[in-house]
């Protein structure tokens, strides 16, 4: 006989399952029909909040059932599906089944992974799940880290034990008050915008980033880092950290960590790589000269939530001295009674980096690591690169599409019409506001979703794969997408100007 409600957030066991096994359900079917739904929805954000059940809290409330039949349905009908094999946009992964599942367990238990006394197994999963991630990007299983929700918290994680490790240590008393010089960082002019709010926001300033220019290939210049290092210290200011990008989000391009590994030896700075898009495919043995000089970082930036498939939010900061992590961040009130038993063996998480209250991360990552294996992940993100060149090298064949850049998964390519060489179309101002209509029109349609990037001042499509779902044939589609509708826009333009 079921006990009686003692609160209305209670469900009872027969009412949880009924709505679990139909929630299932659903989810599964969308996660094995998703090819055939429209990617997302074109949909105005006034038809959207109509779709809302009501604009205020009901008094009584409603019924579970009824809610989750109704919510359900506005999330397959109202969403964009990063999931779908035509997802190429943003850098996020399509979830791995298993991952899913993960993140109901770990709600179910609700650990708060921040002291080993209130999550005593999630604890130890977090940090096996640290343990293999360095491993199989093969670093040294010695770093320490932890999850975080994403790329811009495990950079940030670093920017700051960079601070506190590089910077005198009554900096952690007196503040930037007792520092004479400006403390500079560097990085190339292709690294993703976490700098500028790290500067910002911790209270260096945007003057203290060194821009270094990058080369053809999307890659710092050495020598100009270097050179600026050195008229830094000339002026008597203080660098202190290096930022390496494993995989830029605009081109998929890997600096040269061998060299800026060097450089920071040379200079004693902290070398940071933001690998959050990148550094998994470090784990592939042909990569394994692109990805050389990984091993010298102090500390790297990674999403398993972009290309270890797991579902968002899951970022991950690795440090190659874990003390570091500590000194920058750990605090204990007497009100933190959180040693329990063991308080030499205890490891707490928010000692680590920058929450107290930590859901848990983890969970997913581990499941997917185990079910895929290395070798299972590997094959997935192997296949997403050859996707992304088969990609180019499709594009490089069609006479109305210009094969920009490839690297990693990422190809960037743009629409040019087929006269474009013998008229005014070929105008770069023109070819720009096409593929920029081009681009719009296509994240609308819901059949395949791509974002964009500035090369050499050209407006090009972006392709991002990430996806263990996507094949050739999607890649083919796609490419007849977006010609077909890149000859619409360029005529109705072209009609417009005469």
């Amino acid at each position: 006989m079921p006990h009686p409600k003692k609160s209305a957030l209670e469900l009872n066991e027969k009412e949880f399952k009924e709505i679990g096994y139909q929630l299932i359900d659903s989810i599964a079917h969308l996660i094995n029909n998703m090819s055939d739904l429209a990617l997302t929805t074109d949909v105005s954000t006034e038809e959207l909040r109509a779709q809302l059940i009501g604009h205020s809290i009901s008094d009584e409330g409603v019924s579970a059932k009824e809610l989750f039949n109704k919510t359900t349905e506005l999330l397959i009908n109202y969403s964009l599906f990063n999931g779908h094999p035509k997802f190429m946009g943003f850098i996020t992964s399509a979830p791995a089944p298993i991952g899913i599942l993960g993140d109901l367990l770990g709600s179910a238990i609700n650990p708060n992974v921040s002291a080993q006394i209130l999550s005593p197994i999630a604890t130890e999963i977090e940090k096996q799940t640290i343990e293999w991630i360095s491993d199989f990007i093969g670093i040294d299983s010695g770093y320490g880290g932890l999850l975080v929700s994403g790329g811009n918290m495990a950079n940030f994680t670093g920017f700051l034990t960079a601070r506190t490790s590089k910077i005198p240590i009554k900096f952690k008393e007196k503040g930037f008050s007792c520092l004479k010089a400006k403390w500079i960082v560097y990085c190339s002019e292709a690294t993703h915008t976490w700098i500028e709010k790290a500067v910002v926001l911790f209270g260096h300033g945007l003057d203290s980033v060194r821009w270094i220019p990058v080369d053809g290939d999307n890659k710092i210049d050495d020598n100009q880092l270097e050179n600026s290092i050195l008229e830094d210290i000339k002026n008597g200011d203080s660098p202190f950290m290096v930022v390496g990008t494993a995989g830029d989000v605009s081109t998929g391009a890997v600096d040269n960590l061998k060299r800026i590994s060097e450089i920071c030896k040379k200079y004693e700075l902290w070398f940071h790589i933001d690998g959050a898009y990148g550094t998994p495919a470090a784990a592939l043995p042909e990569l394994s000269e692109t990805f050389s000089g990984i091993t010298e970082a102090d500390s790297i930036a990674l999403d398993p939530h972009k290309w270890l498939y797991a579902p968002l939010e899951a970022g991950c900061i690795l440090v190659k001295t874990p003390e570091h992590l500590t000194d920058t961040f750990s605090s204990r009130p007497e009100y933190y009674n959180f040693d329990g038993f063991n308080p030499e063996l205890a490891h707490n998480f928010y000692e680590y980096g920058m929450q107290n209250s930590r859901g848990f991360r983890a969970l997913k990552v581990w499941l997917v690591l185990q079910h895929s294996g290395k070798k299972g992940i590997i094959d997935a993100i192997r296949k997403d690169i050859e996707l992304s060149r088969l990609f180019y090298n499709l594009a490089s064949a069609n006479p109305n599409l210009e094969a920009i850049t490839q690297n990693l998964s990422i190809t960037t390519l743009r629409y040019i019409p087929n006269e474009a060489n013998n008229n005014i179309y070929s105008d770069l101002n023109y070819l720009n506001r096409l593929n920029e209509k081009l681009l719009s029109s296509l994240q609308k349609s819901g059949e395949l979703f791509l974002s964009n990037a500035i090369i050499n001042k050209k407006f090009s499509l972006r392709a991002c794969i990430v996806n263990f779902k996507t094949s050739e044939e999607d890649i083919k589609e796609c490419i007849d997408i977006i010609v077909k509708t890149g000859k619409q826009i360029h005529l109705e333009m072209s009609s417009k100007s005469i």
